[in-house]
């Protein structure tokens, strides 16, 4: 059973192996995350979450959504997206974009990725409705 938990005060349970995997594929994005936690929490503005997804109540992967600050109108960003290669082709990330979209179309009518950070991100992020758009720091954007 899928499972997805918004994070408030602490990364989850396993998040360490999920860091290290990420980085195992030559992706940064999940030690960024460790990183900027160090200093407290993170995502707890308004227009900011961070969910966990979890599969059979192992840690399966994560993404967040920030603000916008480069869009000329008020946008948010999926970002820190990561499934772990052996929960992958379940689900999971469709899931967890599917409620971070939901979640960002409820304030505003542009989103956008940044889809270099492996092959298989561009293709995922399109087959979710996203487009290439390179008017500014992402590479792909989806409109309501």
């Amino acid at each position: 059973m899928l499972q997805l938990v918004r994070i408030f005060d602490e990364l989850p349970e396993g998040f360490g192996d999920l860091v290290a995997e990420a980085s195992d594929e030559g992706v940064r994005n999940m030690a960024l995350l460790a990183e900027s936690w160090r200093g407290g929490p993170q995502f707890q503005e308004d227009g900011e979450a961070l969910l966990a997804a979890f599969l059979a109540g192992e840690l399966a992967g994560i993404g967040a959504m920030t603000p916008e600050p480069a869009a000329r109108e008020p946008a948010r960003r999926l970002r820190r997206f990561y499934v772990r290669p052996d929960m992958r082709r379940r689900g999971v990330a469709t899931a967890l974009a599917s409620a971070l979209i939901h979640e960002g179309f409820d304030s505003v009518r542009l989103l956008t990725v940044n889809a270099r950070a492996s092959d298989d991100a561009a293709p995922f992020w399109e087959a979710q409705g996203f487009v290439p758009d390179t008017t500014g720091p992402w590479t792909h954007a989806l409109r309501r």
